[in-house]
């Protein structure tokens, strides 16, 4: 396994220091450059996290609906947030990469980026206990938490779709992949939308599924002017 550059001083920027530093180098690691990565861990790091931004959110918003609770840990444990995170923590110098997606300058990905520091709480988890790990994430995202506001956290495209044309007494729309492009590691979706309103199909492209739905489901409230 490659050796990842000074591990002490990512200790100090996590502010944990590792008792089986294995588990830190695995949660660097990305499926390109072993296959003893951090696949797992990050399914792990992404269950806590969730967990623990649920909890808190129930707990800080007793009169919040479902939806507006589901909103905001959405706007919280999505990628994006996630690979601001990283960034701040300079996880990028760190992540042991394969030499395609060293080439391809993976150490900036937002998926990449925001899978390790999944994979970091995860590693925390099992180095530790669950309250050390609710201690961690809080330690990142305590800051963008009490930023939240139920008011403020605007629902996905898709689902403001969806409700318009419920709304309307239309059909739902129906979404389609009508290609896909690249390498299993960096592949393009490309969703084409239909709704009964709308003589042609919408398509949008993006880095994954969801993301293009989402994209192609703006482009149709854009068309319909909602």
């Amino acid at each position: 396994m490659q050796e990842s550059p000074d591990l002490t001083r990512l200790c100090r920027q996590l502010d944990y220091q590792f008792r089986d530093l294995n588990l830190l180098k695995t949660a660097l690691t990305h499926r390109s450059a072993s296959s003893r990565n951090n696949e797992r861990l990050e399914f792990l790091g992404d269950a806590i996290l969730g967990q623990v931004i649920s909890i808190e959110l129930f707990d800080r918003f007793p009169d919040a609906t479902e939806g507006e609770l589901s909103r905001m840990r959405a706007s919280l444990v999505k990628g994006v947030t996630l690979a601001k995170v990283s960034r701040e923590l300079d996880l990028g110098e760190y992540l042991n990469l394969g030499t395609g997606e060293l080439k391809s300058g993976g150490f900036r990905r937002d998926s990449i980026l925001a899978d390790a520091f999944e994979a970091i709480i995860g590693a925390v988890y099992l180095d530790s206990n669950r309250q050390v790990a609710h201690d961690f994430v809080m330690r990142f995202l305590s800051e963008r938490l009490q930023q939240c506001n139920p008011d403020a956290v605007m629902k996905d495209p898709k689902t403001r779709l969806q409700e318009y044309l419920q709304a309307q007494g239309e059909p739902l729309p129906d979404y389609e992949v009508v290609a896909i492009e690249g390498q299993a590691h960096e592949q393009t979706f490309k969703v084409a939308c239909h709704i009964t309103r709308l003589q042609e199909k919408v398509s949008a492209i993006g880095s994954s599924r969801r993301k293009a739905e989402q994209l192609v489901a703006q482009e149709v409230l854009n068309r319909l002017g909602v």
